[in-house]
């Protein structure tokens, strides 16, 4: 089964290297902008790209990929001044403990529960970018 047979998105090797490339483009330029887009678009978009990995390595990757993109965008705005840094800590000291708890806890649930887990955390996110 291709790797894009599951949604019927059949394409070559090289256009599916080539769309994965572009998408990374968009993303630089969203999470520049909006600091949406390493996660929420991330993964929508490399699932379409990629349906037939399993969501826990969809994820790896995903966070993988968005942490240098994240950490650069990051260091723009902080030599423009944009960071404010109390915030910052704040959201550190919560973020950490929790990445590690969901880093352990990601390969103990099953890939169907995560898939909607997943899918129900995008759903909020979308409608407040979208309605606020």
């Amino acid at each position: 089964m291709a790797a894009g047979a599951k949604i019927g998105l059949r394409v070559s090797p090289c256009t599916r290297h080539a769309l994965t490339a572009f998408a990374g483009f968009l993303l630089g330029v969203f999470v520049s902008l909006t600091s949406v887009g390493a996660g929420a678009a991330g993964i929508a978009a490399i699932r379409q790209l990629y349906p037939s990995l399993a969501i826990v390595r969809l994820v790896g990757s995903d966070i993988a990929h968005g942490v240098p993109l994240t950490l650069l965008a990051g260091s723009g705005h902080w030599l423009l001044g944009d960071v404010q840094w109390k915030l910052l800590t704040l959201l550190l000291i919560g973020s950490i403990p929790g990445i590690i708890f969901a880093s352990r806890l990601a390969h103990r649930i099953p890939e169907a529960i995560l898939r909607r887990v997943l899918g129900l955390l995008l759903l909020p996110a979308a409608a407040a970018m979208l309605f606020f």
